[in-house]
């Protein structure tokens, strides 16, 4: 299997774990992985980006535009910046939720993610719009979207990986206090994923 995966969003959202998470689940299944992150102004709510290539084909960290098998996006805009990466065929997975840049307090420019989603629906063949408030109320914080979302992906059956597989790698990875929350929040992205498998 030689997949490519670009995770994306703002600095806090947690996408580095969720990538750490699902190259060290490929790595225990046995395939080579290669995995990058930029990360930028990160702490400032900056754009961060994580690389994730499965696969012999890989040799190198990061995917070549119009090369990524799946998008998965913390936040609209982000979705939309990296976009270009897409493949024709490729899935985008994106939060609906905005996280507003700190010039929209200052300047009050409406932006709510809405023309980010419409966007998207236009120019993806493989769309799944998932709001994190929604997708996380049972859990009491939408901090475990990140792990939520990396179940919706399993759903989709887009990169033939198993829930124990990931289980077992959240057990090990993630701080004993939070690993029962985690995969609460797996196991409700994993029922969400599966209404849009991809055949």
């Amino acid at each position: 299997m030689n997949k490519n995966v670009l995770i994306c969003g703002v600095g806090g959202q947690g996408t580095v774990l969720a990538s750490k998470l699902l190259a060290s689940a490929h790595m225990r299944l046995g395939n080579v992985v290669h995995s990058a992150e930029t990360i930028g102004m990160a702490q400032r709510g900056g754009s961060v980006t994580s690389h994730v290539r499965i696969g012999n084909e890989a040799h190198s960290p990061l995917i070549p535009l119009g090369k990524a098998d799946v998008i998965m996006a913390f936040e609209p805009a982000e979705a939309v910046r990296s976009i270009d990466y897409l493949k024709d065929d490729g899935i985008v997975i994106v939060n609906s939720v905005p996280v507003k840049p700190t010039t929209e307090s200052l300047h009050d420019t409406g932006y709510d993610g809405t023309v980010m989603i419409e966007y998207l629906k236009k120019v993806c063949k493989h769309l799944v719009v998932v709001d994190a408030g929604e997708l996380c109320a049972s859990l009491g914080s939408d901090r475990y979207f990140n792990v939520a979302v990396l179940g919706v992906l399993v759903g989709t059956k887009k990169l033939d990986i198993d829930e124990e597989t990931v289980v077992a790698e959240i057990k090990e990875r993630v701080n004993a206090r939070f690993v029962e929350t985690n995969l609460k929040a797996l196991h409700i992205g994993i029922e969400t994923g599966g209404k849009y498998e991809v055949k």
